[in-house]
């Protein structure tokens, strides 16, 4: 039998619970006319952002459709024009589709891009009527012509220091043998053999890589030619 005094005791103690909250501020917020202040890192809608300059910067590396644990994202890459490109990959995003029931908001695809084009942000105002409207293109997720920001990235990153600049790499290189961007690596400027010019010198001088398609010399490392090893070793 449970002892008396011990109830009487929890009863006044929720009732003095009770007592306090009853006298305080409702906390409800009266959506949609009100809205609540969300975290800096609040996982809601995706936005695709660019540089400066007004290209994407989106290369269509497609890390984030690789790393999706629910195979929500879809791209399709197509190649620069030179004259007027679209990103400073040597690819950029024809198509970019993300299907929001299929979504978990994990930000997966936040962490995995070298870039910084996509982040989820604080909207989490996503309800719709129809399936069709839940596939969102990339039309729009895009940021528009003339807005540059870095939206949650900056929530996820250590602050930079006073004196830092954002790097927009706007020459080409070469990395591992093909000409290519800074961005197309995720490494910014980069800083190996360059050929156009304004551009920083390398760090260091390394050996000549082979263009893509030509043969590897078959040598091993004391000279001799595959397939002529000593008499000692052949017996």
């Amino acid at each position: 039998m449970a002892n008396p005094v011990t109830s009487v005791g929890e009863s006044l103690r929720g009732m003095g619970i009770t007592l306090k909250n009853f006298f305080r501020k409702p906390v409800t917020v009266q959506y949609p006319e009100q809205m609540r202040q969300l975290p800096p890192r609040e996982r809601g809608r995706h936005v695709l952002h660019r540089y400066e300059n007004g290209l994407e910067r989106c290369i269509a590396c497609m890390l984030c459709s690789g790393t999706c644990p629910a195979a929500a994202i879809y791209i399709e890459p197509e190649e620069n024009d030179p004259a007027q490109p679209t990103s400073f990959g040597e690819r950029y995003a024809r198509i970019f589709q993300i299907d929001m029931l299929r979504c978990i908001f994990c930000g997966y695809c936040q962490a995995a891009c070298p870039t910084g084009a996509i982040t989820l942000e604080s909207n989490t105002a996503l309800a719709e009527y129809s399936r069709e409207k839940m596939l969102y293109n990339k039309e729009n997720m895009l940021e528009p012509l003339g807005t540059s920001t870095r939206g949650a990235a900056l929530a996820w990153e250590a602050p930079p220091p006073p004196e830092a600049r954002a790097i927009i790499p706007d020459f080409k290189g070469v990395f591992d043998g093909w000409e290519t961007t800074g961005a197309a690596v995720g490494k910014g400027n980069l800083t190996g053999q360059v050929g156009v010019q304004g551009a920083p010198k390398p760090v260091r001088q390394s050996e000549q890589s082979l263009a893509p398609g030509q043969a590897i010399p078959n040598t091993l490392p004391t000279g001799r030619t595959l397939g002529q090893g000593s008499a000692k070793e052949e017996k």
